[in-house]
């Protein structure tokens, strides 16, 4: 399936879907298939699964419509399937109160498994802004983030880009919702 017949955008909208992509061994399948399609073995030798593993999980996107089969060939006798992201991104709904942000946990994961020797730019800022200055950072942040997305070549190893930009819950919350 050519990338410009993708959707760009899956709205994740059931309990199904979000129990889908809460998990994350299949988050990592979905950033498996981010480039390129791929056949059960080829994600679980990318995600560091057994087979059986890597089937369960993906078979479980599908049903969520997260992923399907792109294409399929005939390998002596068996039919083998070639798996791919339904859209080009996943859009999950914003967490209520107190809920966690499945996507930062599973950054943070992600974060936490790469190499330590390896390269990485990680910082944590405090700002103070107006109104204004949030909505323009916000804005040039994705517009930043959708300008590398474009120049991705599936041949390069994978880099992740996560950014939360957010008002924090003031000390009086904090210390309420500890309580």
């Amino acid at each position: 399936m050519p990338d410009d017949d993708l959707p760009e955008t899956f709205h994740v909208t059931t309990e199904e879907q979000l129990r889908a992509v809460s998990n994350l061994t299949r988050h990592r399948i979905i950033a498996a298939l981010r480039f390129e399609p791929a056949t059960i073995t080829q994600i679980a030798e990318r995600v560091g699964l057994a087979k059986g593993s890597s089937s369960y999980h993906v078979r479980l996107l599908e049903r969520a419509g997260l992923v399907k089969v792109v294409r399929t060939r005939k390998v002596r006798g068996v039919i083998e399937r070639y798996y791919a992201m339904a859209a080009r991104t996943i859009e999950l709904p914003d967490p209520g109160a107190g809920q966690p942000d499945v996507l930062m946990r599973h950054a943070v994961a992600d974060l936490e498994a790469a190499p330590a020797d390896g390269e990485r730019h990680v910082q944590l800022a405090h700002l103070r802004l107006t109104d204004e200055q949030f909505a323009e950072l916000g804005s040039r942040l994705q517009a930043l983030a959708d300008e590398y997305r474009a120049l991705s070549d599936p041949s390069l190893p994978d880099a992740s880009l996560v950014f939360a930009l957010f008002h924090p819950a003031s000390r009086e919350q904090a210390e309420g919702d500890a309580e």
